[in-house]
């Protein structure tokens, strides 16, 4: 079961000479091969565990630097690296109270010809206090974990109008927690090889298939999986300012232990930039995901929308805000439990002051809402904050 992302890991390193890249660079590190930033301020959760019932609130003190190198390595080789440290102070947290959180991150990337590109990220991260947190877990569970990532892109055209791209990327998860990690550590490896013509200037039809393996590391007969999709879509372009992508098709997931199942899968997204960094986006998307509690259901049917908004007020503040809706359905285990209903809502706003280029002060202000017939997973969450960043 772990065979195949070691294979591609190895062969992802033995490449690594040749990689390179034209990667975005933020707008604070454009121009300067080593940058820095600094982050704080302070935040209060109402709801530090995730907990369904007698949650504990609290102050958070956070305080994250970061340092980023942007280098060309060759005339058509790149290289990004980034680290950031996050250090939080949970003023009323059972247990330890000062967190450290570890975030970094690498890309290289190398253009064969102007067509023809090969792309690797790999992110590693230590993460203390999870935003997202997951649902039905006993009371004031430690949810820390450690994630690694590694993924390689390969893109080339054929002719002017078709080319085609190759992906693989391998995913770990390990939890600090024992019975956490009993129950959730896995990997989760994917492989997919997709085509793309362009029919008109604006109009780029796709098609794409995928192999998804997800392996446990405890009790893997009853809960590792394997998915084969199918893909087609589109991307349209009419304009700079608005874009769209397509993707519907199929699923066919093969559970050890349990059913398998064939099931819709659905990606669509819209943007368009109306001003002058002011954008509203939006979509919709449905798949099967991993589920938080694997000894009563396999997986989880979700539909995702999602709206998100940014608007400058004036040319140095910004308002964004984003909302996702999530009506999903938990597969229950054969035998042990039903299907269960489960909506999720996450909204989040925040009032930016840009004062320069290179510092802002915020205001946030973030909501987490899970309604389930499985009582265990209920969640309300709210965090409310402020916090300032420099970048040197």
């Amino acid at each position: 079961m772990k065979t195949v992302p070691a294979l591609v890991t190895i062969l992802m390193v033995c490449g690594a000479p040749l990689m390179a890249v034209y990667a975005p660079i933020p707008e604070e590190e454009q121009g300067q091969g080593f940058s820095a930033q600094v982050t704080g301020g302070v935040t209060h959760d109402s709801n530090i565990f995730g907990a369904a019932s007698n949650e504990i609130d609290s102050l958070v003190y956070h305080v994250a630097p970061q340092v980023a190198l942007n280098a060309s390595l060759a005339p058509r080789t790149f290289l990004t690296a980034r680290y950031r440290l996050t250090l939080e102070h949970v003023v009323d947290r059972p247990g330890d109270r000062t967190l450290d959180s570890h975030d970094l991150s690498l890309r290289l990337a190398h253009a064969f010809r102007p067509d023809t590109k090969l792309d690797v990220t790999e992110s590693f991260q230590v993460v203390k206090n999870p935003e997202s947190l997951l649902a039905g877990l006993p009371l004031n569970t430690d949810q820390s974990f450690k994630r690694n990532h590694l993924e390689g892109r390969y893109e080339t055209k054929f002719n002017p109008r078709f080319g085609g791209t190759l992906r693989a990327r391998a995913v770990s998860y390990r939890f600090d927690n024992d019975n956490l990690a009993r129950s959730l550590d896995r990997d989760e490896f994917m492989l997919a090889a997709a085509g793309a013509y362009s029919l008109l200037p604006e109009t780029l039809l796709a098609a794409e298939v995928r192999y998804q393996d997800i392996g446990y590391d405890a009790d893997s007969g009853s809960k590792d999986k394997t998915s084969r999709f199918v893909l087609i879509g589109f991307d349209y372009k009419p304009s700079p300012k608005l874009s769209g992508r397509v993707r519907v098709g199929w699923e066919d997931r093969r559970r050890r232990g349990e059913r398998g199942e064939d099931a819709p899968y659905a990606e669509v997204s819209v943007k368009y930039d109306y001003g002058e960094a002011s954008y509203v986006s939006g979509g919709y998307s449905y798949a099967l995901e991993e589920t938080s509690n694997l000894d009563l259901y396999t997986d989880t049917k979700v539909n995702r929308l999602f709206v998100n908004v940014q608007h400058f007020l004036t040319p140095m503040v910004a308002a964004s805000t984003s909302v996702n809706y999530e009506p999903a359905s938990l597969q229950g285990r054969s035998g042990i439990s039903p299907n269960r209903d489960e909506d999720t809502i996450r909204a989040g706003f925040a009032l930016t002051y840009v004062a320069r280029r290179n510092w802002s002060v915020s205001t946030t202000f973030d909501y987490d809402r899970v309604t389930s017939e499985d009582p265990a997973r209920e969640l309300k969450r709210t965090r409310t904050g402020v916090a300032a960043r420099y970048a040197f």
